[in-house]
């Protein structure tokens, strides 16, 4: 289980040379940006979470701080009764995070590539092989197991990010936007492999444009807007207090009512 409480971060504003106040973000205040301002949720080992919001919410920072890539000005964050943020280094080693920034490395092969971040992570030789083989066949990556990372179409360098991600078999999956521009095949893929987590009883949260990802994969789906909790709840849930059972009219009448 992990369990998010009130998390909030905010960064230092530059200067904007007295912009119209109403044209400002109502998260700025003070020469602060309030990008996270009050989230919370939990999710359960074999379950998967959608995080929704519109662009700007503050979905990629929550992922950021999940991650202990940011540190939270407030709020805490539990996995399994531990305190993830009083000792980050240690809580890394527990989590697989996928930044929708992170690149590869161009000059190493995608098998290489996985390898890497698997040394990184202190796995012995043996256990790394039979590890890469495994996901290399889930992921449909075999084929190109041997190509530069410079020289892959952008739905094999995600599949190669994603392995990346899971390689040291991480309790906590933490995937930002996994299948933005994807075609249907390698999404396809993707979301497969994201379902077969709930099999392996880790929680996973994954961030998403989608709505029919979130249909297909979510248990529970966490709305953040304005960088607050929104909703939290599980997928008939939202449609219930959305008024609509379709999805993408649920999640507007959620924002709407949060306006």
């Amino acid at each position: 289980m992990i369990e998010v409480r009130g998390l909030a971060k905010r960064f230092r504003m530059a200067s904007r040379g007295g912009k119209p106040a109403q044209a400002r973000d109502p998260r700025e205040h003070d020469g602060w940006f309030h990008a996270v301002r009050d989230v919370s949720f939990r999710c359960a080992p074999g379950e998967v979470l959608g995080l929704l919001g519109p662009n700007g919410a503050g979905k990629t920072t929550t992922l950021r701080l999940l991650s202990t890539a940011l540190k939270p000005d407030a709020g805490s964050i539990h996995a399994n009764g531990i305190d993830l943020l009083s000792d980050p280094l240690a809580a890394r080693q527990h989590i697989g995070f996928l930044s929708g920034t992170t690149g590869l490395y161009g000059r190493l092969t995608a098998r290489e590539n996985v390898e890497y971040f698997g040394r990184l992570h202190g796995m012995s030789p043996p256990y790394l092989k039979r590890r890469c083989d495994e996901l290399f066949e889930l992921l449909q990556m075999t084929e190109y197991g041997n190509k530069r990372a410079d020289q892959l179409s952008t739905g094999m360098k995600q599949k190669c990010s994603i392995a990346r991600t899971v390689v040291h078999e991480p309790q906590i999956v933490i995937l930002d936007e996994p299948t933005t521009g994807l075609d249907v095949m390698s999404a396809k893929i993707l979301l497969d492999f994201i379902a077969s987590y709930k099999a392996l009883h880790v929680p996973l949260i994954f961030s998403t444009h989608h709505l029919h990802e979130v249909e297909k994969l979510c248990d529970r789906v966490c709305v953040i807007n304005h960088g607050k909790t929104a909703f939290h709840g599980t997928v008939d849930e939202l449609r219930h207090l959305g008024g609509s059972a379709d999805l993408y009219d649920a999640f507007v009448g959620v924002i709407n009512q949060e306006a």
